[in-house]
């Protein structure tokens, strides 16, 4: 078994159970559905122990999270720009708990390069983001 040194997020491929301890015998915590991002506590082979946005400790089997990489708005709206500028034109808003899917492994000064469900695409502050 092995601590998470720092921050690392991976999202759920598919509708996911979450559990009490690191079994299916187990409780079961909550449903996390796809897509969500959670946070790495422990890795422990099979299963890993996640902390979900809401802060909440629980076990997920590692085959329930291999989906895109994502974050969540965790602020009331978050203005997706055409380029990581505060001043740049506005491509979408995005509200609090909207889930966007991070389109490249970069962050440009503090922003994340996003891709909306529907296609569309910019950049918002990191900070305005869960799972990153």
């Amino acid at each position: 078994m092995q601590p998470a040194w720092a921050l690392e997020y991976r999202s759920t491929g598919r509708v996911a159970l979450l559990y009490d301890a690191p079994s299916t015998a187990a409780g079961k915590v909550s449903i996390a559905g796809s897509g969500l991002p959670l946070e790495v506590v422990v890795d422990a082979g099979a299963w890993v122990k996640v902390r979900d946005p809401n802060g909440r400790l629980a076990w997920v089997e590692r085959s329930a999270l291999d989906g895109p990489k994502n974050v969540m708005v965790k602020v009331d709206v978050s203005l997706i720009r055409q380029q990581p500028l505060f001043d740049a034109d506005v491509v979408f808003r995005a509200a609090r708990g909207v889930l966007l899917e991070i389109s490249q492994e970069s962050d440009t000064y503090g922003w994340l390069p996003v891709k909306h469900a529907d296609g569309l695409a910019g950049w918002m502050p990191a900070y305005e983001a869960w799972g990153k």
